[in-house]
């Protein structure tokens, strides 16, 4: 979601780059596990079950990462965050990464010092409406109550929308999803606004989702994606080029179904070769064993296989993939080569 410049963590972060001096991948192996921030319950993205166990599409991310880094997928604690607590405990040290539906801005890069690590959704901030108010566009929200997380951008962007086209509204804040969705279901807002793809999520846990209409505006950018503190590189480069493994390994037809015979026996594609450690020393230069990035692969496969499991077409939550999709289909999901 979209998370903002919330004034309450910029002290918090203050200490982040002091904080990072490297070593968390030394800290991960000494205490065997990855602790990652996520989100405090969107189905499809982070969600525990009634087990406590956590699985979705930016759970996977916290998997491979535990994967490259300690050979486990399971070594993972996660923390749940919410859109004020999630930067305090990343700067504070509380967690190792943040992998929750993070929108990267120039404040939070520059400001919080925290460093994006890449995108792994695309995405924009819309609008979800019961069906019953027959509302056909967010321009004919004027007076509308609208549910709005706290410590986001959503803030931000919607008092932009609002005053461009001239209209008002009146803000309800909630802090989690949880709340947001209890809110708008008991009528306490008109509107629930977010990112587009919590709104699916959302709407796809309503006992009858149909009777609430996913508007047509997009009205911002949300590139979303996994971020660490700054100053501590190898662990940044880490998580990058775990992101990135997933991306190219679904360009280049790797999947979690051959990708043990394919490392078995080094082929004619030195790209595949490399990225599963059978040819070159990319292991090694991230400090890391030669088979880090098929670890991270065999834990829940590939881009494409992570997203078709959790988000896709198949599921309630029912996203295309759009701008999602790898660039070589017109879509924005691009790795840089590994070489």
């Amino acid at each position: 979601m979209k998370n903002s410049t919330f004034v309450g963590t910029l002290a918090a972060a203050t200490f982040a780059a002091g904080f990072a001096a490297a070593g968390t991948l030394d800290d991960v192996k000494a205490k065997g596990f990855v602790q990652c921030g996520v989100s405090t319950g969107l189905v499809g993205f982070a969600a525990a079950d009634a087990n406590g166990n956590w699985d979705g599409f930016d759970v996977s991310i916290c998997r491979a990462v535990a994967a490259a880094t300690l050979g486990d997928a399971q070594a993972v604690k996660f923390t749940p965050t919410t859109g004020k607590t999630r930067f305090t405990a990343l700067a504070s040290g509380e967690v190792d990464l943040l992998a929750r539906n993070t929108t990267w801005t120039f404040s939070r890069d520059v400001d919080l010092k925290f460093t994006f690590v890449g995108v792994n959704y695309y995405d924009g901030q819309g609008f979800m409406v019961p069906k019953e108010l027959g509302v056909a566009s967010a321009k004919d929200l004027d007076g509308a109550t609208v549910c709005i997380q706290t410590g986001t951008t959503t803030e931000l962007n919607l008092a932009d929308f609002f005053r461009v086209n001239n209209i008002s509204y009146e803000p309800v804040p909630i802090e989690t999803n949880a709340e947001a969705q209890q809110q708008y279901l008991a009528g306490a807002c008109d509107v629930y606004t977010t990112d587009a793809s919590g709104l699916a999520a959302t709407r796809a846990t309503f006992e009858d989702p149909s009777a609430h209409v996913l508007l047509p505006e997009i009205i911002s950018k949300e590139p979303l994606g996994p971020l660490v503190r700054h100053g501590d590189d190898q662990w940044g480069d880490i998580v990058r080029w775990t992101l990135n493994a997933l991306v190219t390994a679904e360009e280049l037809g790797v999947t979690s179904a051959n990708i043990k015979e394919m490392g078995a026996a080094a082929g004619n594609n030195p790209e595949i070769n490399r990225l599963l450690g059978t040819e070159g020393n990319l292991g090694e230069q991230l400090g890391l064993s030669a088979d880090w990035a098929m670890k991270a692969i065999v834990a829940g496969g590939n881009y494409g296989e992570i997203f078709a499991r959790n988000i896709g077409e198949s599921t309630p939550i029912g996203l295309a993939r759009g701008l999602n999709a790898q660039w070589t289909d017109g879509g924005l999901i691009y790795s840089p080569p590994f070489r």
